[in-house]
């Protein structure tokens, strides 16, 4: 357990790691890639290293010794069937772009994870992927890890992804249907939620030689053969892990620059920054980085976060100091997260004194100015990084907050209480 201690004021330039999302992509691009490349900034992490030793365990050699510079050696696109599971943990983005690489394969791969992972569905991805005839199976027939998969090479030609409720399903597909054996073609169906992350997929892949041809949609795509080239490759800061302490000006009515997420971001998470402008605060682009100032009283907004889960109990967070309701709508995908995330930000919320909503798909937090309704607690954090690191900050104003299994952090920003007591000057 870690206390949080408040804060009377807050005047801060802090700087973030490497954004996981994209050091996931990069990543699987780079071990895919003919020649040799260098990641620049990445993020090591709890997820990051399960995805290195998966790789290696494919046959493709990553020197991650130099923490800011990985050198990863390209195979162009062989992969090797591992002699033994490849287990990842609760590590979805893993584990949903590590089945599709495996796909790649010649041979027998299982991928398994946690007791949490056995409950994230991934049948989507399992249904496209045998559209491009891979046999693949759910080993307890639940359409969930463990996955056994008897890979030949995809086929290519058309297949369709029947839900875009993850966008890690189809960011999963695009990344390695340029080594398909035909031209690939993929249609999604349903509506496509957290389109940034598509986006990234696609600059990614486009940054590493192949551009894909997709509907301004984003619900069909035409994919080029061909092979990624090996390249350096610089990541941005961590746009997710930035949110922690720009919403930590918002509810301290304090300033925090975080200076290495750029403008613009290939990171959908940064348009986080609009919906805190609307709450009242003050964002400035300043030499040193983005600056968030807090206002004296925040105010409730309605907005539709369905694009951005990641950052969606930051701003809920946030929400329970504003004077008046706030509707966090379109985030029933947070409900196959690393926990539930919905129901366990309401519970937590409720448990400090927040009057919150809880439907389907939405949260509906009714804010006081200030907090002036909240009060310490003991939070429990579900084994999940974004519940410890949005319920800090509400430590920064409220006496007696207290963080549980703290070090679950350690998925995606290991030194973050170094780096949050720093800012706060504890």
């Amino acid at each position: 357990m870690i206390a949080i201690t408040p804060i009377r004021t807050l005047d801060a330039v802090v700087t973030v790691p490497g954004s996981k999302s994209l050091t996931q992509r990069a990543l699987i691009a780079a071990a895919l890639a003919e020649g040799p490349s260098q990641l620049l900034g990445p993020l090591t992490s709890e997820d990051t290293r399960y995805t290195i030793n998966a790789l290696r365990a494919m046959g493709i050699d990553c020197d991650d010794s130099t923490p800011d510079c990985w050198q990863i050696h390209g195979t162009g696109g062989r992969v090797e069937p591992p002699a033994a599971d490849i287990f990842l943990g609760n590590n979805g983005t893993a584990t949903r772009f590590l089945t599709s690489v495996a796909a790649l394969g010649h041979g027998r791969f299982r991928i398994t994870g946690s007791e949490r992972m056995a409950q994230r569905p991934i049948l989507p991805l399992m249904e496209a992927l045998r559209g491009w005839q891979v046999a693949i199976d759910s080993d307890a027939g639940t359409d969930c890890p463990p996955l056994t998969i008897l890979a030949q090479g995809l086929a290519g030609g058309r297949t369709v992804l029947p839900e875009g409720k993850s966008s890690q399903y189809l960011s999963s597909l695009l990344l390695v249907a340029p080594y398909a054996m035909t031209p690939a073609e993929l249609e999604v169906r349903g509506e496509i939620l957290s389109q940034p992350y598509v986006e990234m997929t696609l600059a990614v892949m486009a940054d590493f030689g192949i551009r894909v041809e997709a509907a301004p949609t984003l619900n069909f795509f035409r994919i080029p053969q061909g092979r990624y080239r090996g390249r350096s490759y610089a990541i941005e800061g961590d746009a997710s892990g930035a949110s922690y302490f720009w919403a930590a000006a918002a509810v301290t009515g304090g300033r925090v620059v975080v200076a290495n997420v750029p403008v613009p971001s290939l990171q959908g998470d940064a348009r986080l920054l609009p919906y805190l402008a609307r709450m009242g605060c003050r964002i400035d682009q300043t030499e040193a980085g983005i600056a968030v100032t807090g206002p004296e009283t925040l105010a409730g907004i309605e907005l539709d976060m369905g694009d951005m889960p990641d950052v969606a109990p930051t701003l809920a967070v946030v929400a329970a100091f504003a004077e008046g309701t706030t509707v966090i709508d379109n985030i029933a995908h947070l409900r196959i997260k690393e926990c539930d995330r919905l129901s366990a930000v309401v519970s937590e919320l409720r448990r400090m004194g927040a009057e919150v909503e809880e439907e389907p798909a939405r949260m509906i937090i009714h804010g006081r100015k200030g907090g002036s309704n909240l009060h310490g607690a003991a939070i429990a954090t579900y084994d999940d990084h974004r519940m410890a690191m949005s319920f800090a900050v509400a430590g920064l104003r409220i006496p007696g907050v207290i963080i549980a299994d703290e070090q679950c952090v350690a998925k995606s920003f290991p030194d973050f209480w170094e780096r949050f007591g720093r800012m706060a000057g504890s």
